[in-house]
Order: structure tokens, then C-alpha cells, then sequence
């Protein structure tokens, strides 16, 4: 007797290729109604202060500690070569090309992405969305657009202000507190970073890594089955598929970039 079913095989393989092509046409939707949703700028202006200004706190917290660390893991690992006024480059580059861009996104994916699952998957409990079809108010185009194009802004901000809070930390633990000479601190980072590729790569990760955890959260949103239960999977599923989206990319993109 066979231990699979083809049949079970095959309707599963259907059901995840039909999911993949609905949010595909979700997310050729929100893309094309870019221009309407910035014409109502207040709807977005709203959601990036929802998103980014409630997310600032754990942000900047997390950015000042792991700036913290990379002083002092990057001063005793430099030390050992004599290149401790290096210290300042190190931190910045581990800051601005990887540990910025890719920390902010997996706590926004923990902090604003379940957010945004649960209040879409609230409001498709409510039958909220099927009441605003009712009323032919276009709910991607009314509730999920403005939410989108917020994240897509406020992820490069919070990824800009991790890793300048990053840089302090590092600067507090290497300069204050060791002893790093401040002067060969900023002028190796001066030196070293170099503002597109280094800086500007960082900002395209953020930016990449802002479209697909935005999209995800609000996806499994729309898509949770309207019930307590239903909506607590979304969000589980937001920050498990979120997380691990953002790290395949960030390899993806970093491959990209230094082969380039």
C-alpha cells in the first residue's frame, strides 16, 4: 500500500500554487494604486505614524545595546592585531550593510507586521471589509494600500535611525568607557564608509526588506479565516514567514551586491 496519496498530493500543490497567484495579483493591486493612495496622503500619513512612531522605542533601544556589543566584541577582536582605532569602521560598516537593515526588519516584522495582521484579520472577524464592499468602498484600495506604502517609507527610516543609535553605542563603549583615541574612531569611519555603496546598499536591503514584510503581514491578514483562531495563526504565520523571508533576501541581495 502506497504511504502517499496522489490525489492529497496534487490538491495541496493546487491550493499553494492558487495562493501564490492571489497574492501576486494582491500585490500587482497595491503597486498600481500607488498614485490614488499618495493623493490621500493623510491615510498614509496616519499609518506611518502608527508604524514608525510606535516603533521607534524598541528600535532605538535595540540599535543603542547592539551598538553596545559590536564596541566590545569589535575592540577585543581588533585588539589582538593592534588595529584597535579601526574600531569605528567596524561598527558602522557591521551597522549600515547588514545588522541595521536586517534587525530592524525582523522587529518590525514582531512589532508593527502582527499588528497589521490582527487589525486586518479583526476586521474581516467583524465582516468590517465585507461591509465596506457592501457600501462599494474598495477595502485594498481603502484599508491595505495606505497601510502598505506606510511600511515601505517607515522601514528605511527605523533602519537609518538603528544603526546611527548603533554607531553611539559603539562610540560610548570604544571612546568612554575603553579608551578608543575619538579622533582615529570617526576618521577611520569617515574614511571607510563609503556613502553609496555601503550606505546605499544598506538603504536598498531596508527598502526590499520593507515591501515584502509589509506585504506578508497584510496578506495573511486578508487572507486569515475569520475566526480568534483563525487570526492568531495569520499573525503566528506573519512573523515565522516575515523573518524568514527577510534573511533569504538578505542573502540573496548581499550576493548580489558584492558580485555586482
Amino acid at each position: 500500500m502506497s504511504w502517499y496519496n496522489p490525489a492529497d498530493i496534487g490538491f495541496a500543490t493546487r491550493s499553494k500554487l492558487q495562493d501564490l497567484g492571489h497574492g501576486a495579483r494582491l500585490f500587482a493591486r497595491l503597486v498600481m494604486l500607488a498614485g490614488t493612495t499618495f493623493r490621500r496622503f493623510g491615510l498614509v500619513r496616519d499609518q506611518i505614524h502608527f508604524l514608525g512612531n510606535y516603533s521607534l522605542a524598541i528600535i532605538t533601544v535595540s540599535g543603542l545595546f547592539v551598538g553596545f556589543v559590536l564596541g566590545l566584541q569589535g575592540y577585543y577582536t581588533l585588539q589582538r592585531y593592534g588595529s584597535s582605532e579601526a574600531l569605528g569602521l567596524l561598527v558602522a560598516l557591521s551597522l549600515v550593510r547588514e545588522l541595521g537593515p536586517v534587525i530592524t526588519a525582523l522587529l518590525f516584522a514582531g512589532r508593527a507586521g502582527t499588528s497589521l495582521t490582527a487589525e486586518i484579520g479583526l476586521m474581516k472577524a467583524g465582516e468590517q471589509l465585507s461591509a465596506m464592499e457592501m457600501m462599494a468602498v474598495d477595502p485594498v484600495r481603502r484599508i491595505l494600500a495606505p497601510r502598505f506604502w506606510a511600511g515601505v517609507i517607515v522601514l528605511p527610516l527605523l533602519a537609518a535611525v538603528f544603526s546611527a543609535v548603533g554607531v553611539v553605542g559603539g562610540w560610548v563603549i570604544g571612546v568612554l568607557l575603553i579608551g578608543v583615541d575619538p579622533g582615529a574612531f570617526w576618521s577611520q569611519m569617515q574614511g571607510g564608509v563609503d556613502v553609496w555603496k555601503d550606505v546605499g546598499n544598506g538603504m536598498v536591503k531596508s527598502l526590499v526588506f520593507g515591501v515584502a514584510v509589509t506585504f506578508i503581514a497584510l496578506l495573511e491578514g486578508f487572507e486569515a479565516h475569520p475566526t480568534p483562531e483563525g487570526v492568531s495563526r495569520a499573525t503566528t504565520r506573519t512573523v515565522v514567514v516575515a523573518s524568514l523571508s527577510v534573511l533569504g533576501l538578505d542573502f540573496v541581495l548581499t550576493t548580489l551586491m558584492f558580485s555586482i
